[in-house]
């Protein structure tokens, strides 16, 4: 599938108050909003049109656009984020998702879900079950996918804050995987390249018509990914690699 759209947030000053399990300092805000200029330049370059939200301040996560929506074709599916904080971001996301979507699906409550866990390898979508996407979250996914015609499998997750935090497609049954990914059977049938643990982050790399952004700083990965035949495109995201925000985390490509 080829990609033509995408949506971004620019990150807000209340960036630096975002959520982290990282130990990797404070954020530099000023060169998080050149990291980010950068990635929008990325991703305009490989030809996708981008639309660029304000900065949501009562929100420091909001620049993980990523998170509160999913789209699948011509479905719009917003999701409720397992952080309490991030709730709100659905609401904003919405008119930005009408503006494409003529209607859209909910993810409900008791169920969570963050878009940071789910996967398409294009006729087959995964689920990771983690801190931020339960059973119900997971389930009621299911239900809105089986309209579509897409299968869902649900992944037992142990270790990863989100699915995509380790394992993520590329295209033509290619997955880079790291940690508890590596052996994992459910990826029986893929060719799997391994990311080293110490360039753990570069696992979520992102497919984009042929070529591939990868994080600055993580040559075994992006020389591993040139191998398969890719056009490699560094981009530097360390301040929100701080935040746990990896490639992906910050579009939402359609």
């Amino acid at each position: 599938m080829m990609f033509t759209r995408a949506i971004v947030r620019t990150p807000a000053p209340s960036l630096v108050k975002g959520i982290s399990s990282a130990d990797l300092g404070p954020v530099d805000f000023e060169r998080a909003l050149q990291q980010h200029a950068d990635y929008v330049l990325a991703l305009e370059a490989l030809g996708l049109a981008v639309t660029v939200l304000d900065a949501e301040e009562a929100y420091p996560d909001s620049t993980f656009v990523e998170d509160v929506a999913l789209i699948f074709g011509a479905t719009g599916i917003v999701t409720n984020p397992g952080a309490l904080s991030r709730n709100g971001e659905t609401i904003s996301i919405r008119p930005a998702l009408l503006e494409h979507f003529s209607s859209l699906s909910y993810i409900s409550p008791p169920g969570t879900l963050d878009g940071g866990d789910v996967m398409s390898t294009g006729d087959c979508v995964y689920v990771g079950l983690s801190s931020r996407t339960n059973r119900s979250g997971a389930e009621q996914l299911g239900v809105h996918l089986q309209k579509i015609g897409l299968e869902l499998v649900v992944v037992e997750m142990k270790e990863m804050l989100h699915l995509k935090t380790g394992v993520n497609y590329l295209d033509q049954g290619n997955l880079l995987v790291t940690g508890e990914f590596v052996e994992a059977p459910v990826w029986k049938g893929f060719n799997r390249t391994t990311v080293v643990r110490d360039e753990a982050y570069a696992a979520n790399s992102v497919w984009i018509n042929g070529s591939v952004l990868v994080p600055a700083g993580f040559p075994q990965t992006t020389s591993a990914i040139e191998q398969l035949g890719y056009q490699v495109v560094v981009v530097d995201t360390s301040e929100f690699q701080k935040l746990d925000g990896g490639l992906s985390c910050l579009s939402l490509r359609f």
